[in-house]
């Protein structure tokens, strides 16, 4: 024991020398973020950092230490980056950081009785999801398009909607990225349904009189093993699953069949010719709900954010630290290209946090700087079980 507390003292010695060295090193720092102020000098040199990791790497007397001091000062250097960023951003206006902050002030409460869209028809997984999610409370309508959810936000014929993001057999619904960047609207709500699919038909249609199968293009997706066992069939993509039991029930053509919910098949009288139809026997989808302004219901404790980067090499890497650095958990990392610029990309980001935590702000004000461009589209309470 004498020996791991001799040990241990010095530990203790070397820290104690690390922070005075630390200590100094930040006041250096500092003086550069007043010299690059002053000329007008960007915060972030790529060539620079490249060689003090280098040297610092070459430094060592133990080589197999490269990847740990490289990492080390990789944090180190992220803190003095902030420490200057603080200092070169003195006095100017952030717009990404105003963005967050006007959205903050409009803050509004849960509308009591409100009026919810989601595309497809009655008995889509969509439908279940609001129903789920807000309960009888909820006057909840179908429309035939995922952009006339968010057309009817806007245009005040709602107060919010709810669409699916992500399936987690098939990963991202891009069209739904696409459109949360394309609308500045907020996130202020998740949940999950189970996906079950079926085949469904007219009554007096059995498997052997099928040629034609409807469903959403990720319901034939989420089935493609099972229709794979019958190649004859034509796989024809439909806008959503209700709808495609609509279909098939009003046409009354034995030849055709849905892939759709049970529930689905039981609100147009279609005979179920196959349960479970989905390869994945754990298939979920999550929703989002979407509002025109933003709100903190109670319990947030996840961030939703979209942001871009200059268009120079490391910028990504640079956000990440801020993560790393102020210990925030990021559970979601999707990129989209942006529209009219080759090899260009925004990302959705989510992290655990609240926006009323101590210290988020300044973590959100240090991102908007690091950021060509920086929103926030809410702050909710996980819910990836689907309770409310």
């Amino acid at each position: 024991m004498d020996d791991l507390n001799r040990l241990r003292g010095d530990i203790d010695e070397i820290d104690r020398r690390i922070v005075e060295l630390f200590e100094r090193r930040m006041a250096v720092t500092e003086q550069v973020g007043r010299y690059k102020q002053a000329h007008h000098i960007p915060v972030l040199d790529n060539r620079r950092q490249q060689q003090v990791l280098e040297s610092k790497a070459a430094l060592l007397g133990d080589p197999s230490l490269r990847a740990d001091v490289t990492m080390l000062y990789e944090t180190i250097m992220g803190l003095s980056r902030r420490q200057q960023r603080r200092i070169v951003r003195e006095g100017t206006e952030e717009p990404n950081y105003a963005r967050i902050r006007a959205a903050m002030d409009a803050l509004r409460q849960p509308v009591e009785h409100p009026v919810v869209t989601y595309q497809g028809e009655p008995g889509a997984y969509s439908e279940q999801a609001a129903a789920d999610f807000f309960g009888s409370a909820a006057e909840i309508r179908g429309l035939p398009r995922f952009e006339d959810v968010f057309l009817s936000i806007q245009e005040g014929r709602a107060d919010y909607g709810v669409v699916p993001i992500e399936n987690n057999s098939t990963g991202a619904i891009r069209q739904i990225y696409d459109l949360l960047a394309q609308y500045e609207f907020h996130l202020v709500g998740e949940t999950t349904v189970r996906v079950e699919h079926c085949l469904c038909a007219p009554p007096g249609a059995d498997l052997g009189s099928i040629t034609h199968v409807y469903s959403h293009e990720q319901g034939l997706f989420q089935s493609e093993r099972f229709l794979g066992e019958h190649p004859d069939w034509f796989k024809v993509p439909h806008l959503d699953t209700a709808g495609s039991a609509k279909f098939v029930a009003e046409s009354g053509d034995i030849t055709k069949a849905a892939i759709c919910s049970e529930r689905a098949a039981e609100l147009y009288g279609l005979q179920i010719l196959a349960r479970k139809v989905n390869y994945s026997a754990v298939n979920t989808t999550r929703f989002v709900v979407v509002s025109p302004r933003l709100e903190l219901r109670e319990g947030a404790d996840k961030i939703s954010a979209v942001l871009t980067t200059p268009h120079e090499s490391g910028c990504l890497h640079e956000i990440l630290g801020i993560f790393a650095v102020n210990g925030l958990n990021m559970v979601k990392l999707e990129s989209r290209p942006i529209p009219g610029k080759s090899w260009e990309y925004m990302f959705f980001i989510e992290f655990t946090g609240s926006l009323a935590d101590p210290g988020m702000d300044g973590v959100l004000r240090e991102i908007g700087q690091t950021a060509a461009e920086f929103r926030v589209l809410g702050n909710f309470r996980s819910n990836l079980e689907g309770n409310t």
